[in-house]
């Protein structure tokens, strides 16, 4: 048979119908295999105390952080070395005698600074200046001293430099106790001190004979007779039995004119309390200036010299003192 001519663009059409037929009908190859996740190891049950507390995993190596500090005290900026010096100078002459060198209080019963509230709330000195200049009353009370308020504010940094070298739970600053050199003043300008302001009392051949060979601590010494001989040094030596310190004695006068004296055991807004000589007492109410109380006091020069006693004459003294030996 007589075929007709097939044109080529018929030939073309066919061949893309054949070409997409073959496309459409092909097998379509698989996806890649994804990767299988890593295998996880089994979860480690949390750790359990003795009393069956959760323990905290222990922190990997390099993550260690310092705690911050907790307190106040510890958070305070440091001053500088120079004031540091300072208020340590003139705290070892002014106030280490009632509080003690350390500021944990003293012998003659001055309270512990390092946990004083006042102390810690004060920042620059604002609240310590009025106790110092204006003193404060007791138990045991407290005079006003002459002191300038730019030393006052370096002994308040001195106070708060120690506060922040101290533990969580206010112990004593780290370090060896050191022994303060203060055997710096003139001996000279000390006996003529006392000889104004205390042989009334005491004598270099009599109460004080040989006292620099029983105390051979300057500090001590200072401490000893500021205080009146109520801070006693350790492993002082005396010569012959131990002198007993006098005690404070006061006389009552009633409404009826009746006098009772005798050693003070209590005296209060409220209430006198005096020990007779037969070791009995006798309690007596108060109500302001009734009954009529006369104290004795021997120490009570002493306590009066604290709120005239400068720095100076207190090295005096005791460079003085130191002599007697």
């Amino acid at each position: 048979m007589f075929r007709r001519p097939v044109s080529l663009s018929a030939m073309a059409l066919g061949l893309a119908l054949a070409l997409s037929v073959g496309l459409r009908a092909a097998p379509q190859a698989p996806a890649a295999p994804t990767q299988a996740p890593a295998a996880q190891p089994p979860a480690t049950p949390p750790q359990q105390g003795a009393h069956g507390e959760p323990v905290p995993p222990p922190r990997p190596a390099g993550a260690e952080q310092e705690e911050p500090p907790r307190f106040p005290a510890h958070q305070r900026p440091p001053a500088s070395p120079e004031l540091l010096e300072r208020g340590k100078g003139q705290y070892a002459g002014m106030c280490s005698a009632c509080h003690g060198a350390d500021a944990r209080g003293g012998q003659l019963g001055g309270p512990n600074l390092l946990r004083s509230q006042l102390v810690l709330d004060d920042k620059d000195g604002e609240l310590i200046i009025p106790v110092v200049q204006k003193g404060r009353p007791g138990p045991p009370p407290m005079p006003p001293l002459p002191v300038a308020v730019d030393d006052i504010k370096a002994i308040a940094a001195w106070l708060h430099s120690l506060q922040a070298q101290g533990t969580n739970q206010g112990g004593p600053p780290p370090g060896p106790e050191t022994e303060l050199n203060i055997l710096i003043g003139n001996a000279k300008a000390g006996e003529t001190f006392f000889a104004a302001q205390c042989a009334s009392c005491h004598s270099t051949s009599g109460d004080l004979q040989g006292l620099a060979t029983r105390v051979s601590s300057p500090m001590a010494l200072q401490n000893m007779w500021v205080s009146g001989g109520v801070a006693r040094p350790r492993g002082a030596r005396r010569a012959g039995p131990p002198r007993q310190s006098k005690p404070v004695t006061a006389t009552v006068t009633l409404a009826s004119g009746e006098k009772i004296s005798g050693r003070l055991a209590r005296l209060d807004d409220f209430l006198v309390t005096i020990v007779l000589e037969d070791g009995t007492t006798r309690t007596m109410p108060r109500k302001g200036a009734s009954p009529k109380i006369e104290v004795q006091d021997p120490l009570t020069k002493h306590r009066e010299l604290l709120g005239v006693l400068s720095n100076a004459n207190m090295h005096d003294v005791t460079a003085f003192l130191s002599t007697l030996k």
